[in-house]
């Protein structure tokens, strides 16, 4: 099993207290839950851990499944590596890890890192046919001498925050709730890359995105973003989607740049979103769409200037 080549080959010099799961987004309720991981380590004077699987356990276990991210694989453990856990380790997922028992894995973990102690969520579960349950594992844990800390979830606006709920928000171009259970504005980075000069010949050059296919992309409309270039940030009017104007069919993502004038192309930059304008729609006329479009570069100015202050 690739589990063992991608944990270390030699256990750490104090006990750990673990967290396991995907964590895509890093969102507060991760936060909130590595917070507690964090304190329960430093009570007991052990390591605080996270396992983190690089791929979606539902696309090994329901073949066929795609799964899109909140946040790229590096831009994850860059962010669970900020959240000051003593150690972040990406596995990968895989059938054979899939078929273990609860047991076994606990087995592996208390070897090879010398699991002390685990951290998990109410929904929580873990090994072959989801027996791991919290209720399981402490059973497990008073047999094989580890503690099991079920965390309460964190809640905003009545709501449990999840990489589920934050998906949807994404999906339905929410990007303010989204940004809210993140604590950071939800952003996509990719290269530059050449477009149809389409928006150059309205007087609104673009930057169009190479976004990777397993990212989520926000509900196709016009956003106030800003646009990380190098180490600058500028205002950017961004578009999500399929420019029906012109009756294409491709889905893209552009960004108009505000008083921005230089050469992107092959250039890596992130577009964070603040808040969606408007849906995007058909224009009669490519002059209709200008006259929009320079409301919309207006009105990304009136909130980013908001947001900034």
């Amino acid at each position: 099993m690739r589990v063992h080549q991608e944990l270390p080959a030699q256990p750490p010099q104090k006990n750990a207290v673990l967290a396991i799961g995907v964590f895509d987004g890093v969102h507060t309720g991760h936060k909130h839950l590595l917070n507690r991981l964090k304190e329960t380590a430093t009570q007991g004077g052990m390591l605080s851990g996270v396992l983190t699987f690089v791929n979606h356990p539902r696309t090994v276990l329901v073949p066929g499944t795609c799964v899109q991210f909140i946040t790229s694989v590096n831009d994850r453990l860059s962010l669970l590596e900020s959240t000051s856990v003593d150690m972040v380790i990406p596995l990968t997922f895989e059938l054979e890890l899939s078929r273990l028992r609860a047991h076994e894995f606990v087995d592996l973990l208390q070897e090879r890192l010398r699991m002390a102690g685990l951290v998990m969520g109410q929904n929580f579960v873990m090994g072959y046919k989801r027996e791991g349950t919290p209720e399981f594992l402490k059973a497990i844990g008073d047999e094989k001498g580890f503690s099991v800390t079920v965390v309460d979830p964190l809640s905003t606006d009545g709501e449990r925050v999840s990489s589920t709920a934050t998906r949807d928000a994404i999906s339905e171009g929410d990007v303010g709730k989204a940004g809210r259970n993140l604590g950071r504005p939800f952003a996509l980075q990719g290269k530059v890359v050449a477009g149809n000069s389409r928006g150059r010949s309205l007087g609104f050059p673009t930057a169009n995105l190479s976004i990777a296919k397993d990212r989520l992309l926000p509900g196709d409309g016009i956003y106030a973003t800003w646009a990380i270039v190098g180490d600058k940030r500028y205002m950017a009017a961004t578009n999500v989607g399929v420019r029906p104007t012109f009756s294409e069919t491709k889905r893209v993502v552009e960004a108009f740049i505000l008083d921005f004038d230089g050469d992107l192309y092959g250039s890596d930059i992130s577009v964070e979103f603040i808040e969606r304008l408007r849906n995007e729609r058909r224009f009669d006329t490519p002059e209709a769409l200008v006259a929009q479009m320079h409301k919309d570069v207006e009105q990304t100015r009136e909130i980013l200037r908001k947001s900034w202050e």
